[in-house]
Formats: structure tokens, sequence, C-alpha cells
């Protein structure tokens, strides 16, 4: 049975971790050539490289070698320096192009300088030191060569269909290292890639694809293609439009139902559309040859004079290399013309109704409103009415004195009309005779008979209220009085 030693467990691990950064802590304090860990050049370019072993203490140094290690070859010596035999450039890709910085290199700074810089010199620069007693000591740089990339965008021609197809394709051409292409656009497709191809000068290619299902609506739809590099201070954006080839889409206009015999320069229009182009318009009539009242321009036919000529189907036609398309419409023509309603007398009269209406609005309102603010800021205007007495009264025109308090006295009878017969009064019997009867309303007095005197009779139903008092007989007028001729006794 094998014993768990912890070395792959929760505090195992992080053990190891600590070491394992221990470990490369002593290591970068103990590397005594001092590099660059990164150089960055453009082809044509002038490259240094430099290397330094500033604290030797009691190491010696015997030799210094420049080494070059990329992925196209093997590993090859560049440059070699020893204070006793001299300077030396072995055969290498960088041979006749690489040189010690100064005349007479030292040990201590045998810096190199490399020209003419070509994609292909990109890979590890390793300065290393023959040393005594600790063996070799050695620094790696890393040359980075930058190439910047052409870029470049377009759209593919395709015609609509029902699959997924390319429709645009963007390309970053002979960059160092490899472009990164990004597709911007609102259409529900893919993109493809990239696919990134390597040239024979270190570059790359990079190539990416945009796969969508086209149909005539697409036609003119935009799409972006966006491509970011390190030689790049921002992004490059290729905007572009698809190229949907469709046949033709055909539409007449211009027909309204209302062409009666003598209307004149009626048109016909023939809309249309497709990719390709169409080339012509051709435009016939059902019932054969177009007559003389006809002129046709291109995608507009032109009737002069509607006659019974005119009385048939027009027919227009349009082709491209995917095809024809046409459309037609039926012509009747009527012996009178069509009567339309004006819509802009019954939108005035709309009009004017709505701002009487609006007017009479608000005029209620600000009658209302006054109302309520005299209702509410003053004393009332008007007081109830007093209790309202029913009585039946018959006023003499003529008052007549009585031995009582009473001004006035009214006399009362039953009969419509004064007795004006002097005959019957002197000499008919007294039953017969009408008797004149007074109505102390003050004094309680009963009633009694009076001698008839010259009176009136009026007879009234009003109503009297408890403030007011009886009118004054002396202003009847003389349509309402009578008075007989006089009597001798």
């Amino acid at each position: 049975m094998v014993r768990d030693s912890g070395l792959f467990s929760a505090p195992g691990l992080l053990g190891s971790i600590l070491l394992l950064l221990l470990l490369t802590a002593r290591g970068a304090l103990t590397q005594k050539v001092k590099v660059e860990p990164e150089v960055v050049s453009y082809p044509g370019q002038t490259v240094i490289l430099r290397c330094q072993f500033p604290d030797k203490g009691q190491t010696q140094l015997t030799q210094v070698s420049w080494i070059l290690e990329n992925s196209s070859g093997p590993r090859t010596n560049i440059a070699v320096f020893h204070p006793t035999y001299g300077v030396n450039y072995p055969a290498s890709p960088v041979q006749g192009r690489v040189s010690f910085t100064m005349e007479s290199p030292s040990l201590e700074n045998p810096t190199i300088q490399i020209t003419d810089i070509a994609l292909t010199d990109e890979g590890k620069y390793v300065c290393e030191y023959a040393a005594y007693p600790t063996g070799n000591e050695k620094g790696v740089t890393s040359l980075i060569i930058l190439a910047k990339p052409q870029n470049s965008a377009s759209p593919i021609t395709v015609p609509a269909g029902t699959s997924p197809v390319s429709v645009a394709q963007c390309v970053s051409a002979n960059g160092r290292p490899p472009a990164t292409l990004t597709w911007v656009t609102n259409l529900n497709g893919n993109g493809t890639g990239p696919v990134q191809t390597s040239n024979s000068d270190n570059t790359v290619t990079v190539r990416s694809e945009y796969l969508f299902t086209p149909t005539a609506a697409d036609n003119g739809r935009e799409i972006t293609c966006v491509v970011s590099h390190r030689t790049l201070a921002k992004a490059e954006s290729f905007p572009m439009k698809l190229v949907v080839q469709y046949p033709p889409q055909v539409q007449i206009v211009g027909y309204d139902n209302n062409w009666y015999v003598g209307r004149t320069n009626v048109v016909l229009t023939c809309q249309y559309q497709g990719n390709p182009t169409p080339p012509t318009v051709n435009w016939k009539m059902s019932s054969g040859f177009m007559p003389d009242s006809v002129e046709v321009a291109q995608n507009r036919l032109t009737v002069r004079k509607v006659d019974d000529s005119v009385n048939t189907t027009f027919i227009c036609e349009v082709t491209n290399s995917l095809g024809t398309r046409k459309d037609q419409v039926t012509v009747f023509v009527r012996e009178t013309p069509v009567v339309e309603k004006g819509s802009a007398t019954g939108s005035i009269i709309g009009a004017i109704i709505g701002v009487i209406l609006f007017i009479a609005l608000i005029v209620t309102i600000v009658v209302v409103v006054h109302k309520q603010r005299m209702n509410r800021d003053g004393p009332p205007t008007h007081k109830p009415p007093p209790p309202k007495k029913h009585t039946t009264i018959s006023y003499n025109a003529v008052p007549a004195p009585i031995n009582n308090t009473d001004p006035f006295a009214y006399y009362e009878t039953q009969r419509a009309e004064p007795v004006t017969d002097l005959d019957s009064y002197h000499g008919d019997d007294e039953d017969d005779q009408p008797k004149l009867t007074y109505h102390n309303t003050t004094s309680g007095l009963e009633d009694s008979e009076i001698p008839p005197p010259y009176y009136e009779h009026v007879e009234m139903d009003t109503e009297i209220g408890d403030d007011e008092q009886p009118p004054n007989p002396s202003t009847l007028s003389k349509e309402d009085s009578f008075m007989s001729a006089p009597m001798i006794v």
C-alpha cells in the first residue's frame, strides 16, 4: 500500500508553489548576464542587442559568443569574441550584417548590431559567456520583427437563395504577428475562420469570410470587417454593402379607375428593381398593337386622349440576367367621370363646428365660474317671497265713506254687470233689486245693506300679500269703471 506523501494535497500544493517561486527568485538573483528581454523592430531597420557582465567577482571570463535560435533553423553562432584571438563571425543567416558595436570589444560589454533586418531574423539571441569556475553564463533576448499587414475587405456577389453562402470576405495579408479579424453587422450570419497562412518571408496572411443566406431584400445591407494588429495605432474598419442578385420586381402604378372618354394625358408608370439592373422595359397591350394615342418612353406610358381603344389590359415586362418578370393593369373606360366627394369641404365644415363648440364651451365655463364667484363673494341678491293669501275681493271704483275707521268702502255683488235699469229700481219688487253689501274687514262690523248709489262693480281674483295694500279705486281706468246717468230722488 502506497502512502500519500501529501505533495498533491492542498497544503503540499501550496508548499510546492512557494518552493518554485523561491527557486525562480534565486535563479534571477544568480543570473549575472544582463540583456534586454525583448527587442522589437521592423524590416529594413538596424537592431542593437546589448549584453553585459557587470559584476564578475571571482569569476574568470574567457570568451563571449552570440547565438541565434529560431524556429526555421538550428542553433547557430553568429559572433564570437576572445580577448586573445579577437573577433570571429561564423557563417549564419545574418553573416555580413552582424558586428560588435565597438571596434575593440570587451568581455564586459560585447554588444552587437544587425543591419537591414529581415522578417527571417526573428528569433531568440543568446549572449553566452565561458566562465571559470561556474561554467557558462548566458542571457536571452527575443527579437520580434513586426510587419504591418495589408488589409482589405470586399463583398462577394451572390444570387438570392435559400442556403448560407459567403457574402463578404476580409483579408489581412503579410503581417507579423498575425492580425485579428472581427465582423460587425446586424445580419443573422456567422464569420468563418480566421484562416492563417504562413508566407516564405515569415509573414502571415489571415482571411475570414461571412456566411449568410441572402434574399433580394438584403441587397445593399451593411457589414463591416474590423482588423486589429500590433503595428496599428487603432483598429481599421472596412464597411461594405452586400451585393445580392435577384430577378426584377415589377409594379404598374398610376391607374385611378377614373379613365373616361375624352380625358387627356393619363400616365401609367412601370416601377421595377432588380440586380443586375434591367436594361430595358417592354410595354404590351392584350388587345394587340398600341394605338396612336399612346406614347411610350422607357417605363412611362402616356395616353394623350382616352377613348375605347385603351379599354384593355396594359402589360409591363422587365428582364435581367436572372429572368423576366411582369405586371399588368386592366383599364375600364367610362362614359362620364366619377365624381369624387371633396374631402376639403368636409374638413372645413368640421373645423368650423369644432371652433364653435370650443367657443361655446369656453363661454359656458366663464359664466359658471362668474356665478360661482358672485355666490361666494357677495350676499344673496334676493329674498324668499312672503306667504300669500288667496282672496276674492270686489272693489268699488268710488269709495263710500262709512261711519267707522275704514277710509274706503268697497261694494260687493254677485252680478257680473252693474244695475242700470232705473225703472225697475222704483217700481219693481224689492226681491228683484240687487243688494249691495259692505265688507268691513277692519272694524269687525256685520255686513249691512247700503242704499244703491252710483257704483261700479269690479270683481277680480288676485293674491295679496300681508304687506301689500289693496288697489286705490281712484286709479282705475275708464274701461274698468261704470257710472250711470244722474237720478233725481
